[in-house]
């Protein structure tokens, strides 16, 4: 059983600070991908940003510059620091990854997902 666990979410004013972690449990051989994901009301869910197992990372055009991924893998865990938060990045966010768990080769799992408010 593997377990995604998010937090850092919030309430925060435009040109405010928020950072994301979301901590991975359970019988993880080892994570390879892992992303944050978002989910704004009425829109399709999009990617935010990812990593790779090699520290190689991709951002949405939206928040380059802005926000910056990273993980720790000793700590099975992925950031997502988010600065001069605006509006149009209030969303649900969700962490995804894919490890080796139970035999199985880049298995896919997803977060609960944690809410993002920007708002003054």
């Amino acid at each position: 059983q593997v377990q995604l666990v998010e937090s850092g979410g919030g309430l925060v004013q435009p040109g405010g600070s928020l950072r994301l972690s979301c901590a991975a449990s359970g019988s993880i051989f080892s994570i390879g991908y892992m992303g944050w994901y978002r989910q704004a009301p009425g829109k399709q869910r999009e990617l935010v940003a990812d990593i790779t197992s090699g520290g190689s990372t991709n951002y949405a055009d939206s928040v380059k510059g802005r926000f910056s991924i990273s993980r720790d893998d000793a700590k099975k865990t992925v950031y997502l620091q988010m600065n001069r938060l605006k509006p149009e990045d209030t969303a649900v966010y969700y962490c995804h990854l894919r490890a080796t768990t139970g035999g199985i080769i880049n298995r896919a799992y997803w977060g609960q997902g944690t809410q993002v408010t920007v708002s003054s």
